[in-house]
């Protein structure tokens, strides 16, 4: 059974989030703080962390980047706030998703079943391989010659898609339906913060990649010259 963290300074949205996924049979953990939601983090597995990021002490940024020092679990970031350079400033750091306040509660179950759906995905295809990057898709595991790489579920939806279209030119409308399925309504912008963050971790110089190249006005694509 999965388990989900809820971060929330605010009483009335942490208890309304938490009745609705311990009503979808998942086991729910409050926090009302960033310290406290790092303590329950590094004392229990995760699988989904709902995190908000205005709050006193210590901000979602600062808990999301504490986060990501030692896992890759999903991370759905709840805001007020609507600029779109806070919420790239997350998807930079690693966010899987943002959920704008206020949001219906079953609007952010669907994206909670989205994500668990996807961290939980199998292919048939077990194996990719490419220059030194393997990919195993039932384990959701990439290795860089032989080491291992950490990849949010976000980013390995997008470079397991990458690993299956080696060579071909993929917009980013194309990416967002192929990795994250019909129904994805994040921003163009996002599909950009996850390759950045994926050249990141497999290039060995990000600003001149030999795997992800950018084809200007056309989009990505993975492998070739």
């Amino acid at each position: 059974m999965p388990a989900i963290l809820v971060v929330e300074d605010q009483a009335e949205i942490r208890d309304m989030v938490a009745k609705y996924i311990e009503r979808e049979g998942y086991d729910c953990s409050v926090a009302s703080d960033g310290f406290q939601a790092l303590r329950l983090f590094h004392s229990s597995a995760f699988d989904l962390v709902i995190l908000d990021v205005m709050m006193p002490g210590m901000d979602g940024f600062e808990v999301l980047k504490s986060i990501r020092t030692t896992s890759e679990v999903p991370v759905i970031m709840l805001t007020a706030k609507q600029e779109e350079v806070d919420r790239l400033h997350g998807f930079d750091m690693g966010a899987d998703d943002y959920v704008g306040k206020p949001f219906s509660a079953k609007e952010l179950m669907r994206r909670i079943h989205v994500i668990l759906k996807r961290s939980n995905v199998q292919t048939t295809t077990n194996i990719l391989t490419y220059a030194g990057i393997k990919l195993l898709s039932d384990q959701m595991k990439v290795l860089k010659d032989g080491e291992e790489v950490g990849l949010t579920s976000a980013e390995f939806q997008l470079l397991h898609v990458f690993m299956k279209n080696i060579g071909r030119v993929l917009a980013r409308e194309q990416l967002m339906t192929m990795a994250f399925g019909d129904h994805y309504d994040g921003l163009d912008r996002n599909i950009d913060s996850h390759i950045k963050r994926i050249r990141q971790k497999i290039e060995s110089d990000p600003s001149a990649p030999e795997y992800l190249h950018t084809k200007y006005g056309a989009g990505y694509v993975f492998g070739g010259k």
